[in-house]
Order: C-alpha cells, then sequence, then structure tokens
C-alpha cells in the first residue's frame, strides 16, 4: 500500500516515556473510529514502519496518536525526538478489529486497556457510534505510574451516567491499585460501579493492551461462556493484538 508523506503538527508530554502525537491528514484517507494504520520515520533514508492506533475520530481534520518511547528502539527512539513540522509517512490503509462492528450490540460494552492500548478507545470514546448501540460503555485503563494515565482530564469530564471510567495505577498510591483485567475477573469491578455483573448475553469486551493482558482475559472470558470475534463472525468480545509493545 502506498505511504504519503505527512507532517508532524503538535507533540505533547504525558509520562517520560509517553506522549501524543498529531500529524497532517492524508486527501481522501478515510478509516473507521477504533481502526489502526501503518506509520513510519525515514531517520537514515530507509522507512521503518509501526502500525499505531488512530486516537482521533474519522470527523477531525488531523490525525492523532498515542505512543511509548522505547529507549534505542528502532522507531519510537526517533520519533520521540522530532520536532514539529518534521515529515512522517502514513500509510493510506488503515484496518482494526475495535470497530463498533467487530461486537455484537448489547447493552454494556467493557474497553480494557493496558497503557497506549488506550488509543483506540479513546477514538470510540470521542464519537457516538458505541454510544449508539449500548446502553453504557465503561472504560478501564489501566497503567503503572499515575502520569501514564493519558487523557485523564478529558475522559475524567466524560464521566457520567452513560460512560464510566476506571483508571488504575499498579505501582502507586491510588484509588484502584488493581490491574484491570483482575477487577473485572474478580467482579470487583461491577461492585464499584454499582453495576449488575457482567453477562456474555447482554455485555461486550473489548481488550487492547500488552499481550499478557489480551491471553489472559481471552482465556478467561473463553472459560466463561464468551465467543472472540473472528473470521467465523461476530461474538461478544473482540481483542486487538496488532501494535502492542511499539518499539
Amino acid at each position: 500500500m502506498p505511504y504519503s508523506e505527512q507532517t508532524i503538527t503538535s507533540k505533547r508530554p504525558w509520562a517520560e516515556n509517553i506522549f501524543t502525537f498529531t500529524t497532517t491528514r492524508p486527501e481522501g484517507f478515510e478509516f473507521k473510529n477504533g481502526e489502526f494504520v501503518t506509520l513510519g520515520l525515514r531517520p537514515e533514508g530507509k522507512l521503518i514502519p509501526r502500525a499505531y492506533s488512530i486516537v482521533s475520530t474519522n470527523d477531525d481534520d488531523q490525525l492523532e496518536f498515542l505512543s511509548i518511547a522505547v529507549p534505542d528502539g528502532p522507531l519510537t527512539s526517533h520519533l520521540a525526538q522530532v520536532d514539529t513540522g518534521s515529515s512522517i509517512w502514513i500509510n493510506t490503509k488503515s484496518t482494526g478489529s475495535l470497530t463498533v462492528n467487530h461486537v455484537q450490540p448489547g447493552r454494556h460494552l467493557y474497553m480494557l486497556a493496558t497503557g497506549t492500548g488506550l488509543a483506540p478507545f479513546m477514538s470510540l470514546i470521542r464519537s457516538s457510534e458505541a454510544f449508539e448501540q449500548f446502553e453504557r460503555v465503561i472504560l478501564i485503563h489501566s497503567v503503572r505510574h499515575t502520569p501514564a494515565l493519558a487523557y485523564r482530564d478529558e475522559l475524567e469530564a466524560r464521566h457520567g451516567d452513560e460512560f464510566l471510567y476506571v483508571p488504575t495505577v499498579t505501582r502507586e498510591d491510588f484509588p484502584n491499585t488493581a490491574r484491570g483485567a483482575d477487577l473485572f475477573r474478580s467482579g470487583q469491578l461491577t461492585e464499584q460501579l454499582d453495576l449488575p455483573p457482567v453477562d456474555p448475553k447482554q455485555d461486550r469486551v473489548m481488550l487492547c493492551g500488552n499481550p499478557q493482558m489480551n491471553r489472559d482475559m481471552s482465556e478467561h472470558l473463553e472459560q466463561h461462556g464468551w465467543t472472540m470475534t473472528n473470521y467465523k463472525g461476530v461474538g461478544n468480545f473482540t481483542v486487538e493484538q496488532a501494535f502492542v509493545h511499539q518499539n
């Protein structure tokens, strides 16, 4: 697929190794909220590509991404250093398994994210589709340290009856110090939120985070009567594994 040369228009640090950046949008580029694209830099002439979920919505004029900077990472170490106005190459083909079409409609939609796995959920929360298909959307975002809770102010401002935001921090004092997946599996999550227990017949789950969380949660759900969306059809949970642990 062709890459389009675009421009980095802004950067915002969240934590020492986590930052947001925005770019110009390729002309005619369309995507579904929750999808990802491949983008890259050419620090020595040769393109270094990686897949990134799009934080912005399809209605936005610019594209927004959330990145972790890995020391000596072939791409992210360069991306963390480039200035606004620099070129970036974006593939004009988007894909992914975290769109609203990847789960059946239902009662409550649970989004479990670790680290920068938050990115596709931001796109869904900023748009209306998920709220049109579900009575309530619940986002659980787990990080090790508080500064890594990217977009926290925006998400807390959205917190209400239709949208519930549950941040957890596992290595500092914080109201929730358990991993989000543990809260979900134990039933503590719904108890804290005063919601009915999760039910595969009514509720839906999206997973995006480190491979261990994705695996553990997928196994837990399948053992408890949930069906993953795959080539055979749309189930009641879906997982994105294409872009975790960027380097």
